[in-house]
């Protein structure tokens, strides 16, 4: 029997086509995948194919008939890994100098009974998944004020130049921005708390801060344009609406499973103060598992009460609006539909609502394995993020396309316009 995987080595938003070969017809035959990440902690993933006719499993045709996921889904090797320490998220910390290494084992089908001894696999191979291309380069940037790690594709440019936030696990997160660098935008992670000198606990939210890091990617020669858009999920998808809203820098917006008002940090910007609303910490609920699930705690203010939301409406640019329906965190399809309800009472068209039924908070780009809970550092309890895996897999790989089209779309010029 052979294992075969092509390509060996890609980004990790890339599809690999695994086969096997050399089977007896209708052989039942389990593959494994596993990897460890960066503090050593073990994800793994099982599934069960039967061979054909011909003696063959290939993941792009052929069913798993159990395992970790069932039906014909190529990649699901990859995006249904599971921690085996409970609460772990597979984020990647270094993303120029290793890739991560996701080994496959075809095995004989077993039961893993404690005492039994596997027989070793018939075959293993080793991928590669990458996140930069060949050729991006990565600039440590602390300039002023400015915290965090600018990526650029390879060449001249100039590109278009996108600010990418994350949320309240705080630190400099840069795995989408190595990503989307590898995929032709100049790609600004930007840290606003719990790194370097910047402040250990958000106390505000300084808009001037991020209006500086929108003229530092202005300025910078391999940036094109006058305007640079935004990614942003969760509390960074609160600050991506409020930079939209108040920045004239800011012409494409991502907001991903975010909030449409200010929810826990007051926004400052020249003076003008924007407060957090009342969260009513009653309707917190605490799951089966022990996972607190914050989806609830504005529902007697934000979800009832327009007079809380941001003025989204005084926005000049565009935006993408991405909504796990299962998100345990927010209610964000309420919140979505709040922020699209003002645009179309105020005749505006510049928006674009992408909602996934079964997608969960953390959608990540494509063929991440779901986070369905994890620990964030100011938050005692674990926090649910909801998603259900073969629907927040799917989600993942639709959302990560149509970011990256409508941000094109909205950063570079009309080349019909110049003809």
């Amino acid at each position: 029997a052979k294992l075969t995987a092509t390509p060996l080595s890609a980004l990790v938003d890339e599809p690999v086509h695994i086969r096997v070969t050399g089977l007896t017809p209708s052989q039942v035959v389990c593959l494994q995948a596993s990897l460890r990440d960066e503090k050593g902690n073990l994800f793994g993933s099982q599934a069960y194919y039967k061979a054909s006719e011909v003696g063959e499993v290939d993941l792009d045709r052929d069913p798993s008939l159990g395992g970790d996921y069932m039906g014909v889904h190529p990649m699901g090797l990859l995006w249904s890994l599971k921690p085996e320490k409970l609460l772990s998220r597979l984020a990647k910390k270094d993303v120029m100098n290793s890739p991560y290494e996701v080994h496959i084992d075809l095995r004989s089908p077993h039961f893993p009974i404690k005492g039994v001894v596997i027989s070793p696999p018939m075959d293993s191979l080793t991928l590669k998944r990458w996140y930069v291309a060949p050729g991006v380069t990565r600039i440590l940037v602390k300039e002023g004020r400015l915290r965090g790690a600018l990526f650029l594709p390879p060449g001249e440019g100039p590109f278009p130049g996108v600010i990418d936030l994350f949320g309240s696990t705080g630190g400099l997160i840069e795995f989408r921005a190595s990503l989307l660098a590898s995929h032709g935008f100049a790609a600004f992670a930007l840290a606003y708390w719990g790194y370097d000198d910047l402040p250990s606990h958000l106390e505000k939210i300084d808009l001037e801060y991020f209006e500086e890091a929108a003229e530092f990617l202005l300025r910078h020669p391999k940036v094109l344009g006058s305007g640079v858009g935004v990614v942003s999920v969760c509390k960074g998808a609160e600050v991506g609406l409020s930079m939209a809203i108040n920045l004239k820098q800011i012409k494409a917006t991502v907001l991903i499973n975010g909030p449409n008002f200010v929810t826990s940090d007051p926004h400052v910007y020249h003076g003008r103060v924007d407060r957090p609303i009342p969260c009513n910490i009653e309707f917190v609920t605490t799951n089966a598992l022990g996972l607190v699930e914050f989806y609830r705690a504005y529902e007697e203010t934000a979800d009832k009460d327009s007079k809380y939301c941001f003025p989204i409406e005084k926005a000049q640019g565009h935006f993408l609006f991405v909504v796990g329906e299962d998100d345990k965190n927010l209610n964000s399809k309420v919140h979505a539909h709040q922020a699209t309800t003002q645009l179309i009472k105020s005749g505006k068209k510049n928006w674009t609502l992408l909602s996934y039924p079964g997608a969960g908070h953390l959608i990540e780009p494509p063929y991440s394995p779901l986070c369905c809970a994890s620990r964030i550092p100011y938050v005692i309890p674990s926090i649910s993020w909801g998603g259900e895996v073969t629907s927040h897999a799917a989600a993942q790989e639709h959302s990560w396309k149509e970011i990256q089209k409508f941000l094109r779309n909205h950063l570079l010029p009309d080349v019909s316009s110049q003809l």
